[in-house]
């Protein structure tokens, strides 16, 4: 472990692998009571297109994952309030849409580009201190509008109605979330990819909900599983030369099923 922690890259990887992993686990409490799971995966297919996009132009690609994450939201979060249609149509109409837009946009491209599929799969040994940086950057923002808008966050996710019954600024604190989750996305490309940055958000806090009966708890526990999963899948990646976002992944994964057959609340049921 010391060896390990000696070179310089690997100390970039376990400080990216626990800012991720903790940005992931909390905003994915939000998401899973809220019932947002798909519009993750399809802000996570948005994100990739922008980076399609950015390598196409010669622009920044996180820049231009963050724009097309960001207009993708606030597009289906117009289109839920007038579209006389489900919530999740939108949401799939532009799964599909954005996952095209990418294939042209890769299509277009003269040569191949290896970085690329960094972004789709994800490769946290390879980020630089400047993705650090961008890492350290999007999380603490979206840590500290976390901490600002705690309560009015928690009521929205329980009982939206409600919320906006009692005064409080649901038009406001919804696209806010979806903000958020977007963000999370943008920041995680690197570590795990654009294919699997949707299951970090929903595992950890899926699997702190077999546990936890109150927010904060199931925001501990989301937050120690986002970590430790992130933790042991730079270390196995490391060791055993295998792609670093499939075994974060995989290792959250495992936990969740762990949790599920040992799981109190299963007893008491």
């Amino acid at each position: 472990m010391l060896q390990m922690l000696s070179y310089e890259f690997m100390q970039r990887a376990f400080l990216g692998a626990s800012l991720i992993g903790l940005t992931c686990a909390i905003i994915g409490v939000f998401v899973v009571l809220k019932g947002l799971s798909f519009m993750g995966a399809g802000i996570s297919h948005a994100a990739f297109a922008g980076v399609t996009f950015g390598f196409l132009t010669h622009t920044h690609p996180t820049f231009m994952a963050t724009t097309f994450s960001l207009l993708m939201v606030w597009i289906i979060h117009l289109l839920q309030g007038s579209s006389h249609t489900k919530p999740d149509v939108p949401i799939s109409i532009f799964y599909t849409f954005t996952m095209a837009l990418a294939i042209l946009f890769v299509g277009r491209m003269e040569g191949y580009i290896p970085e690329i599929y960094n972004y789709l799969f994800g490769s946290i040994l390879s980020i630089t201190g400047q993705d650090l940086l961008l890492i350290l950057a999007l999380s603490t923002g979206i840590l500290l509008t976390v901490f600002l808008c705690f309560k009015e966050l928690h009521f929205i996710s329980f009982d939206q109605e409600m919320a906006e019954a009692s005064g409080v600024p649901t038009r406001t604190l919804v696209p806010l979330l979806l903000c958020l989750v977007a963000l999370t996305v943008v920041a995680s490309l690197k570590t795990v990819g654009a294919l699997l940055v949707f299951a970090l958000l929903i595992i950890p806090a899926a699997t702190a909900l077999q546990w936890a009966h109150h927010i904060r708890a199931m925001m501990a526990i989301s937050a120690t599983v986002g970590i430790s999963a992130s933790w042991g899948g730079v270390m196995l990646s490391y060791w055993l030369d295998i792609p670093s976002g499939a075994t974060i992944v995989i290792l959250a994964t495992s936990l969740f099923f762990l949790s599920v057959l040992i799981s109190p609340k299963r007893r008491e049921r």
